[in-house]
Formats: structure tokens, C-alpha cells, sequence
């Protein structure tokens, strides 16, 4: 693979509304929270930045609103020299996310899509060349991940949340990045049986067609599964211990890296060895973006 590519990720963008609070409330509880925050995020967007902060030329396509929560959406990606000249302004407001934030860090989260549900198949059609490495995700509408897969050269498929697509764009993600229950839903698309183990569902992946696999495990670390002569090869990559404060976007900043190092050439067990040190650093402080290592230096682990 030739090195210094470009990321190219097209998906959403959001302002993320956050609280903070002891525990996170049953159906039809109410709680006291301590805090509120408005931040930018998305996980188009998030890995946008992720993967601008780990080196790769960057640019994001999608959409945003006419409204406030269009310059909070797209602030830091901005600041950070990611490209946004095919990011579209329309008259759908600004896509957002409702995030509670328990002791733990754990986090449950509600998206009302806006302006994302407007980057439909047709304004992807329409965008012309589409460069590098394209990381596509679930939260624009699935025809529009479908037209985007079949133009792009390499594909990087974070099918969160799992949508309904074309079981061939599932087959040419190169990697399918996926945690247990999502990739569970992706097997469940293909039909028949949905092994419990994650090796297992890995290799069941692959034995659908997809041409390469990770799934993340959380602080059990990641599965990165490849086709080989004997059916599949499989490979964990540790988790990076940290002292979690919140989890919210840490997903989205281990795909932003992937793909950054996957753009700059590395194979995917390094490229993945990366990203957890990436998504280890994301978890050490409060929010998405604004979690976000900004100089490499910042990276736990050696």
C-alpha cells in the first residue's frame, strides 16, 4: 500500500448536549445531574479529527444545520486542519446528541440525526473524486453508505449504530471495525447462526466475505481477524490501561486512527496497536473532541 494517503470520512456531525451524574436513570426515573456541556461531536466528525490528530490529511463530508450548533459542530475540525469545503449547510438543524455520563464513565447516548439524514445517496453521488482511505459509519442513510463504499478505493466500515445495508459494502470493508454486539447484528444480516465467542464471530465475518475484521473488547483490548490460508488469522491487541473519566467518542477516536495509519501504509495489527494507544488517551478526559490527544506525545504506552 502506498504511504501518505488521505482520509476521507463522510458521516455525521453533531452537537453533543453532555451531563454529568452519580448513575445513569432506569425508565421513568429522574436523577440530579452535576454538570451540562455543549461540544461538538458526531462520529463522522469524531474521526474526522481523530484521525487528523494522528497524522493523516483529513477531510470530512457531510452536513450541518443553519443555526448555532453548526459552528460548535464543526469548531474543532476547523481548528484542526481538517478539510470542510464539501461539508453541505442546509435548512434541516444541526444534528445532535443527548449524552448522560455516569461515576463510572459509561455513558448511554439518543441522536436526533438533522441535517445528517440529508446526506443522502444522490450528494454523494455528486461529490466527484473521493480520496484515500473512506470511513463510512451508520449514522447517515444507508444508501447513502452504499454509493459512497462503491466509489471509494479502500473502505473503513465503523457500522455503528448497525444500519441495514448492501451486504457487498459489509463484504468490501477493509476493515470492518465493530465492538461484540454490533458485529453480532452484522452476522445477523448474513442470516443463519451468531456465534457467541468474538473469535468466532470473527471468523464467521470473514467466512461471509468481509475482507478483514476488528472487533473491539473494550479493556479486554481488540480482535483483528485477516483471511489466511487456514480460514483466518487472528490476533489480539491489548487495551492501554487508563484511569477512564469518560468514555464518550473513545470508538470514534480508535477509527480516526486506525485509518490514519492505515493511510500512512501500516498493516492492520500495527495500525490497530496504534489506535488503542489513540483511544486510551481519548478516555482520560471529559468529552469526544475535546478528548482528543492533540500532539502524539500524549499517546500512553510505547
Amino acid at each position: 500500500m502506498s504511504r501518505h494517503r488521505t482520509v476521507t470520512i463522510i458521516g455525521s456531525s453533531n452537537a453533543d448536549l453532555a451531563v454529568t451524574m452519580d448513575r445513569l436513570p432506569g425508565p421513568g426515573e429522574t436523577v440530579l445531574a452535576h454538570s451540562f456541556i455543549t461540544t461538538p461531536g458526531g462520529k463522522g466528525a469524531n474521526q474526522a479529527l481523530a484521525a487528523r490528530l494522528a497524522g493523516a490529511e483529513t477531510e470530512f463530508i457531510g452536513a450541518v444545520g443553519r443555526d448555532a450548533n453548526a459552528d460548535v459542530a464543526l469548531g474543532m475540525l476547523a481548528e484542526a486542519g481538517v478539510e470542510l469545503s464539501r461539508v453541505r449547510r442546509v435548512d434541516e438543524p444541526t444534528g445532535v446528541a443527548l449524552i448522560s455520563i455516569d461515576a463510572a464513565a459509561e455513558n448511554s447516548i439518543a441522536v436526533v440525526p438533522g441535517a445528517n439524514a440529508t446526506v443522502t445517496a444522490d450528494v454523494v453521488a455528486e461529490l466527484g473524486e473521493v480520496r484515500g482511505v473512506v470511513v463510512l459509519q451508520g449514522e447517515i442513510p444507508a444508501a447513502a453508505v452504499e454509493q459512497a463504499a462503491a466509489a471509494a478505493e479502500r473502505v473503513v466500515l465503523n457500522l455503528a449504530p448497525v444500519i441495514a445495508v448492501d451486504l457487498d459494502v459489509i463484504r468490501a470493508a477493509d476493515p470492518l471495525v465493530v465492538n461484540e454486539h454490533e458485529a453480532a447484528l452484522v452476522l445477523e444480516q448474513f442470516g443463519g447462526d451468531v456465534p457467541a465467542a468474538p473469535e468466532d464471530a470473527a471468523r464467521a465475518l470473514l467466512g461471509h466475505g468481509v475482507r478483514s475484521v476488528v472487533i473491539t473488547l473494550g479493556a479486554a483490548g481488540s480482535l483483528v481477524a485477516e483471511p489466511h490460508d487456514d480460514g483466518a488469522r487472528l490476533s489480539r491487541v491489548d487495551a492501554i490501561r487508563a484511569d477512564a473519566v469518560d468514555t464518550t467518542g473513545a470508538g470514534d477516536a480508535y477509527t480516526g486512527a486506525l485509518a490514519a495509519r492505515l493511510a500512512a501504509g501500516d498493516e492492520l495489527i500495527a495500525a490497530a496497536g496504534f489506535a488503542a494507544r489513540f483511544s486510551a488517551a481519548s478516555v482520560a478526559k471529559p468529552g469526544a473532541q475535546a478528548s482528543y490527544p492533540r500532539t502524539l506525545d500524549e499517546l500512553p504506552g510505547a
